[in-house]
C-alpha cells in the first residue's frame, strides 16, 4: 500500500476491550462501511442522541469520510441523522479531546421511545477525494489558520466565532 493512499479504522482506547467491530462493507459493491452504536440506548421522542461507535479513522489529508444514514434507518426505526451529512476531517483523527472518536448524532423524529442496541448498524462512511479551489493556498490564509490545530470535533472550528458572536 503507498503511504498516500492510507484509510483504516481503529477502536477508541475507552472501548478497547468491549467486544466492537469495526465498520465494513456487507458487500464487495457496498460503497459505504456500516457503523455500528458501541452501547445499547433509547431516544426519547423529538430528540437526539449522540451515538458512540468507539471507531476513529486515520486517512490522508486529500480525503474526507462523509457518514450517511442507512437506507434503513428511518423506515425501520424512525430515525434520521441530525446533522444529514457527517464530514470527518482527516485532522479529526486522535484530536486532543476525544481521540478523533466518530459519534452519530441520531434524531428521533416518531412519538415514541426507540430503542438502538449495541451492534446494530446505524450509518455508514464512504471516503471521498476532495479538490481545493486554484485561489485556496498558504498564502490566502491568516497566521492564526495556518497554525490551528484541531483539538476536538463537533463544531471545534467555531470556537473563536461562538466567543466573538457572544
Amino acid at each position: 500500500m503507498n503511504l498516500k493512499d492510507v484509510i483504516l479504522f481503529e477502536i477508541v482506547s475507552s472501548f478497547k476491550n468491549k467486544n466492537i467491530n469495526l465498520p465494513k462493507r456487507q458487500t464487495s459493491f457496498s460503497a459505504g462501511y456500516d457503523f455500528e452504536s458501541a452501547i445499547d440506548f433509547k431516544i426519547s421522542p423529538k430528540t437526539i442522541f449522540l451515538t458512540p461507535t468507539g471507531i476513529k479513522s486515520c486517512f490522508n489529508k486529500d480525503k474526507v469520510l462523509m457518514i450517511y444514514a442507512r437506507s434503513s434507518l428511518s423506515l425501520k426505526k424512525s430515525l434520521m441523522l441530525a446533522n444529514n451529512v457527517g464530514i470527518i476531517d482527516s485532522d479529526y483523527y486522535n484530536n486532543l479531546e476525544n481521540e478523533g472518536h466518530i459519534f452519530i448524532p441520531l434524531y428521533n423524529f416518531s412519538d415514541k421511545e426507540i430503542f438502538v442496541f449495541k451492534g446494530e448498524r446505524i450509518a455508514q462512511g464512504i471516503f471521498q477525494k476532495f479538490y481545493l479551489t486554484n485561489d485556496d493556498n498558504l498564502k490566502n490564509m491568516s497566521r492564526n489558520q495556518k497554525n490551528k490545530v484541531r483539538k476536538s470535533g463537533f463544531g471545534s472550528t467555531d470556537v473563536d466565532h461562538q466567543k466573538r458572536d457572544q
